[in-house]
């Protein structure tokens, strides 16, 4: 296995670093607007925003290219669990702060492992099994992190984790195509489907709201590139821990911004949860390792 060189992997980490910072903004843009404008309102304009911005390279690469897909069932299956994912993450931010919501998002890679099984038919050994468990011990604390009974939006924070990851685990069944192609298409779902309830929920923006809806598309497609390509630059063991700093810039705004403190819950949810991820992260990149020089298939 060739190592990435240091001046890559240096610029793969600040890539992800970028990637992270951008859809931290992105949520607190989302959490600021969610509070006078629907979430059906954000999901079609910060899509209609997005698309423009694709539009150039759609245009480049030709629509049939762009949008005539195989498996075009499984693309629409995709489309609708990300653009869920995305409305229960407004709607939950509308109620908890911004870092209890990301903290709760950030057991995604903890339920991948477990769907990852259950539906790819990978094999997990019992080292992640421990690692997932212990990681959901930390989501449970974190379900009521600020000490109120906020049980509701939490839990459906939970469940946007989970669609999201469903989301995941369609997209690595749908890897074979374009990136270009899977981002366009869940724009395009996003503003149909937020777009249907527009004639009931639209509320004109003044022109700062309208600025804050167009900075909501352009972050989160910065945010997607910057991580897309800091996955190319970098491997994913020396990249995806940094994914976690996220938690960091929400606590940050909640302070900034919200007047929010954290709890001593969920630092120790958060503390949980992280170190359940990166022991996963540790323990496939070791397995890949272990495979890749040895030929034979070492226990997971």
């Amino acid at each position: 296995m060739t190592a990435a060189p240091a001046t890559d992997t240096r610029r793969g980490i600040l890539m992800m670093l970028g990637g992270m910072t951008l859809f931290t903004l992105n949520d607190a843009l989302g959490k600021w607007l969610v509070a006078d404008h629907p979430v059906a309102m954000l999901l079609a304009v910060r899509s209609l925003f997005g698309l423009a911005v694709l539009a150039p390279m759609i245009w480049r690469e030709g629509l049939a290219a762009v949008f005539a897909v195989d498996r075009l069932p499984l693309h629409i299956l995709r489309v609708l669990l990300m653009t869920v994912d995305v409305a229960c993450f407004y709607w939950a931010v509308g109620y908890l702060p911004l870092a209890d919501v990301m903290t709760i998002y950030m057991s995604a890679p903890l339920i991948v492992t477990a769907l990852s099984v259950l539906v790819l038919g990978e094999s997990v050994g019992w080292r992640r099994w421990v690692a997932v468990a212990v990681g959901f011990a930390g989501v449970v604390i974190v379900l009521n992190p600020t000490g109120r009974f906020d049980l509701w939006p939490s839990l459906v924070a939970l469940l946007g984790a989970f669609i999201f990851s469903c989301g995941v685990i369609s997209t690595r069944i749908l890897r074979s195509a374009s990136s270009l192609t899977l981002v366009a298409n869940q724009m395009v779902g996003g503003m149909l489907i937020g777009g249907v309830t527009l004639p009931w929920t639209w509320e004109a923006p003044g022109w700062l709201g309208f600025f804050l809806l167009g900075l909501l598309g352009i972050t989160a497609l910065a945010g997607h590139a910057m991580m897309n390509r800091s996955l190319q630059l970098s491997p994913a063991a020396v990249v995806v821990p940094f994914q976690y700093v996220a938690i960091l810039w929400a606590v940050i705004l909640d302070l900034i911004v919200w007047g929010t403190a954290p709890t001593a819950r969920i630092g120790v949810g958060a503390a949980l949860i992280i170190g359940s991820g990166l022991f996963i992260v540790y323990r496939e990149q070791r397995l890949k390792r272990g495979v890749a020089a040895e030929g034979v298939a070492e226990v997971p």
